[in-house]
């Protein structure tokens, strides 16, 4: 339901520019320049279209009288109003890839006076100039003279230029973001991504959720049918129209029984983070799994038989199932001190952590632009791309996990905590975080009532 209301009230900012904030400040100065010409006009069609010729009726050419009709038949006029709106031309130009507002106005076949007097205007250049692939240009001209001139600057702004009797007129069109906040409950029959569909929210948020507890639940390994979330988050509004979800403000993920609850708070350095609600951060000093939403092939296991020598061989890490190219990132801080290709491991990362823990990420496709060896590396930064070199069957990541040299399974080792909160903000983060907490609490009751 909460979809189908947003689909029902998106619009296109640009719709909304081209209808009453576009041609309302458009409709006088172009009346105006209209009647005030008396020359043949050439209008310059849409981008596609062949050009045509619209000329003021006192110079069209003469016609043999039309037959004589009764008064109740004869067509009135057009307006002052209605003649200058055949007059002018609308286009809409979509910014490509190395363009210039000078190549634009060349191929529009534009005035370059035009140009010439509105990039003249200090304010205005540095709106005018820069161009982004993609952008939209709305404009409105009359034979090449440009009327108007309307570009989204960023998302809350927009350029109107016009012009008047006194020349080219300029303003920024404010559209303000409001923020509001939705709430939502899934449960999990078959995958997270599903279960967050039927919730009402997008796929970037059920990700968000995902980050925010991927360091104590595995969402490859953990996940079980059943398991359930509910979850607070901020909706973006501009002009009552849905644009897309926000971040998280709090979260509660109940994975085989166990209750996991976070909620989020802006830091003194402006960063905003996930807490427990006593303040533990949620951030551990590894990730659970270095492959977003794959499927492990084969566990960690000293008696495995090996799937190409055939025999009994160690298997002293984890496989995570994905396809060829899928982000493979940084376990933890650290640094690379292996990049290359390793026999049956093929094009291999070693990284080291320190307190002699390090990771290694096998059967790469390729590496990440930058890692080399001695490349200092970010928990959660990409450092290759799934593949299947070396001896592999199919493509997939080999994740080993070593403290000491002794490899250790990934996903039963206990992680280290961040940083929690520093006692001189238990209390600000107490207060700031006590109305979102409330909320999770409140759903959670509702949620038991319902089932009770």
């Amino acid at each position: 339901m909460q979809n189908q209301q947003r689909a029902a009230n998106g619009t296109p900012a640009r719709d909304r520019l081209s209808s009453a904030n576009y041609m309302g400040l458009l409709l006088a100065a172009v009346a105006m320049t209209a009647l005030a010409s008396s020359s043949q006009v050439t209008a310059v069609p849409a981008i596609g279209a062949g050009p045509q010729t619209v000329m003021p009726v006192a110079q069209r050419p003469s016609q043999a009288a039309p037959p004589a009709v009764t008064a109740s038949a004869q067509v009135p006029a057009p307006s002052p109003i209605a003649q200058a709106s055949m007059a002018f031309s609308q286009i809409e130009i979509i910014v490509r890839r190395n363009d210039t507002l000078d190549g634009i106005f060349r191929r529009m076949k534009l005035s370059l006076d035009d140009l010439a007097t509105l990039r003249a205007e200090p304010n205005l250049r540095l709106s005018l100039d820069v161009l982004r692939p993609g952008d939209a240009i709305h404009l409105t001209h009359m034979n090449g003279e440009v009327q108007s001139f309307v570009r989204r600057l960023n998302e809350t702004q927009t350029l109107s230029v016009t012009r008047g009797s006194g020349g080219f007129h300029s303003s920024i069109v404010e559209q303000p973001l409001e923020t509001r906040i939705g709430h939502a409950y899934g449960r999990i029959d078959s995958s997270l991504f599903e279960a967050a569909y039927a919730a009402g929210i997008s796929d970037q948020t059920a990700l968000a959720l995902a980050n925010i507890f991927g360091w104590d639940i595995d969402f490859v390994l953990d996940i079980r049918h059943g398991d359930e979330f509910l979850v607070t988050y901020e909706q973006i509004w501009q002009g009552g129209n849905y644009l897309r979800d926000g971040a998280i403000v709090a979260a509660q993920f109940v994975n085989d029984g166990r209750v996991f609850r976070a909620v989020r708070y802006r830091l003194p350095d402006g960063t905003a983070s996930y807490f427990t609600p006593d303040g533990r951060s949620m951030r551990k000093a590894f990730l659970r799994a270095p492959v977003e939403f794959s499927r492990i092939s084969s566990r960690f296991n000293p008696g495995r038989m090996h799937p190409i020598l055939n025999r009994i061989r160690a298997h002293k890490g984890v496989d995570y199932a994905a396809p060829i190219g899928t982000p493979v990132r940084a376990a933890g801080d650290g640094r690379v001190v292996t990049r290359g290709f390793n026999g049956g491991y093929g094009r291999v990362v070693v990284v080291e952590h320190g307190n002699g823990i390090s990771t290694l990420y096998g059967h790469l496709s390729r590496f990440a632009t930058g890692i080399g060896i001695g490349s200092r590396v970010s928990q959660g930064e990409v450092i290759g791309y799934v593949g299947m070199s070396g001896l592999a069957t199919g493509p997939h990541l080999h994740y080993e996990y070593r403290v000491n040299g002794v490899h250790r399974n990934p996903q039963n080792v206990r992680f280290a905590d961040a940083a929690p909160i520093s006692a001189d903000r238990r209390e600000d983060f107490a207060a700031t975080t006590a109305p979102a907490l409330a909320e999770i609490e409140l759903l959670e009751r509702v949620r038991v009532a319902s089932i009770e």
